[in-house]
């Protein structure tokens, strides 16, 4: 890759022949996936936290949906538990 190059100009590439998305368009979906995966777990944590009180969930709801989440993001986060969930969201 030259320094003119984007980053991960051959994701943006792959998505510009794959899809209908344009150089610009292609390049602010990469942008955009990686800033989401590279939320810091806390940050994921608070947001997802209040978007499931949001949709009407109770606690005991969101902090088990929460727990399940994280063994899926992209870079595993910790295994937490409801009372660190908790201490995340509270303090």
């Amino acid at each position: 890759m030259s320094s003119s190059s984007p980053p991960y100009g051959d994701l943006v590439a792959h998505l510009m022949r794959t899809t209908v998305l344009g150089p610009g368009e292609a390049a602010r979906v990469v942008a955009e996936v990686l800033a989401y995966f590279h939320e810091p777990v806390e940050a994921y944590v608070r947001r997802r936290h209040g978007e499931l009180k949001s949709a009407g969930l109770t606690n005991d709801q969101i902090f088990d949906r929460i727990a399940g989440e994280l063994p899926l993001r992209r870079v595993a986060a910790p295994e937490l538990s409801v009372r660190q969930l908790r201490r995340i969201v509270y303090g």
